[in-house]
């Protein structure tokens, strides 16, 4: 199975994402990761959409979402032409001699923490899933508490594919 990253310009109103997430159901597709958040212009959403897939279930997806009334525009984000990343708040709970190696790998990570308290830490790490899937694995010998993670977001490199709506 193949994994695809859609980006997706929408129009900013109510009932899209009801509408795009049903496509999925309806098809018995499965969506993988989603973002959504309203762009430079207040008008438009852009939404960023992970599916796996064989070939023809990818460009199936991406024809049925091409159809919708409230889509704009539809890039594939593909990885060596685009900047993709995803936020992860982890929360780990820590005594004082853990404290120390956490921020350890943490730091190598180029992770923030952004709360300490008594007994637990919260870490913030933004990267590719791989990196995040990575900086999970080596907090297997601590507890964590809590994990959440936003989900793939990104855009295509350089200006080639910009496209400006009226």
């Amino acid at each position: 199975m193949k994994q695809r990253i859609l980006s997706i310009l929408v129009d900013n109103s109510a009932g899209v994402l009801t509408r795009v997430a049903g496509l999925f159901s309806r098809r018995g597709y499965n969506i993988d990761s989603l973002t959504v958040g309203e762009t430079a212009d207040p008008r438009f959403s852009r939404m960023t959409v992970v599916a796996k897939g064989d070939d023809q279930v990818l460009e199936q997806i991406t024809k049925q979402l091409a159809k919708q009334v409230d889509v704009r525009d539809i890039k594939v984000l593909k990885p060596e032409k685009s900047v993709n990343r995803e936020l992860m708040l982890i929360k780990v709970r820590v005594n004082s001699d853990q404290r120390a190696n956490i921020i350890a790998v943490s730091r190598i990570f180029r992770a923030n923490i952004i709360d300490v308290g008594p007994r637990s830490l919260i870490i913030e790490l933004i990267g590719t899933q791989s990196k995040l899937d990575a900086f999970v694995k080596l907090l297997e010998g601590y507890e964590i508490l809590e994990l959440a993670r936003t989900g793939m977001t990104g855009l295509s490199r350089g200006m080639d594919d910009v496209r400006y709506l009226d």
